[in-house]
């Protein structure tokens, strides 16, 4: 039914959109999988455009210290995903840009956390992204909220 590379793509976005991708049922993916995974093709082929709009929605009158500043418990930006308006991957992109996985690793011992993290973890490698591209992005962003 599909290539290999749309195959491969069509299991990643069935692991990645359960809220717990070491559980994913074959039943689950036979009946939602079609759908899970032209949900995930929409979100890639505009990854830009989303993670713009959550990064802006995830500074707005915040500094950049404070969206993930895990002192307190869980940082801003964990929040946020948690509450749905961050996805998976505008963490693993703020992640290659700023590198904050490996600290919140060492800072936050939950399970929730650890869940998170690890699904940024398996998936990072499949998500093909130019870094250099929401640098940019981001560094206008927040220079924007700098004014």
């Amino acid at each position: 039914m599909y290539p290999d590379k749309d195959i491969e793509n069509f299991f990643v976005s069935n692991f990645v959109g359960r809220d717990d991708p070491q559980v994913v049922y074959m039943a689950t993916i036979l009946k939602k999988g079609e759908h899970t995974y032209r949900d995930w093709q929409k979100r890639i082929q505009s990854l830009s455009y989303v993670f713009k709009n959550e990064t802006e929605e995830l500074f707005d009158g915040r500094k950049i210290d404070d969206v993930f500043n895990c002192s307190k418990g869980h940082p801003p930006i964990l929040k946020s995903h948690l509450g749905g308006k961050t996805s998976i991957e505008t963490m693993i992109i703020c992640d290659k840009i700023l590198g904050y996985k490996n600290n919140f690793d060492k800072k936050l011992d939950d399970v929730v956390w650890k869940s998170v993290s690890m699904k940024m973890k398996k998936y990072s490698p499949f998500l093909h992204i130019d870094v250099f591209h929401y640098k940019k992005i981001l560094k206008d962003l927040v220079l924007d909220t700098a004014r």
